[in-house]
């Protein structure tokens, strides 16, 4: 999986980039196919902004669906777990429509042959 970093106005803390990298590859559990994820940060100079003042955007592309999510918060370390849980919350809901739930059981297919 690749993971692009864009960032707006503001610098990256050397330990995000890890943290990041570490919370997107454990995405992988809900086996769907995610080529690439685009985590831009944009940081609001306006003090009035306050609490929303950090955002950050995660946006996937490929071959499997295309999700976005966001999370605005103090900092960008929260924002992005806003962010992660949402798209969490997205794979996870894919991957439930995506299971097979029409499963036969052994009674009731038709036995070949007979």
């Amino acid at each position: 999986m690749e993971i692009v970093f864009h960032t707006r106005n503001g610098e990256l803390a050397e330990d995000f980039r890890g943290i990041v990298k570490e919370k997107l590859i454990s995405l992988d559990r809900f086996s769907i196919t995610i080529d690439g994820i685009k985590v831009e940060i944009i940081h609001e100079p306006n003090p009035r902004f306050g609490k929303s003042s950090h955002s950050v955007t995660l946006t996937t592309n490929g071959s499997g669906p295309f999700l976005r999510a966001d999370g605005q918060a103090f900092n960008d370390l929260a924002a992005f777990d806003l962010a992660v849980n949402s798209l969490e919350l997205q794979l996870r809901k894919h991957h439930e429509r995506a299971k097979d739930y029409a499963r036969e059981s052994l009674r009731q297919k038709d036995v070949v042959g007979e």
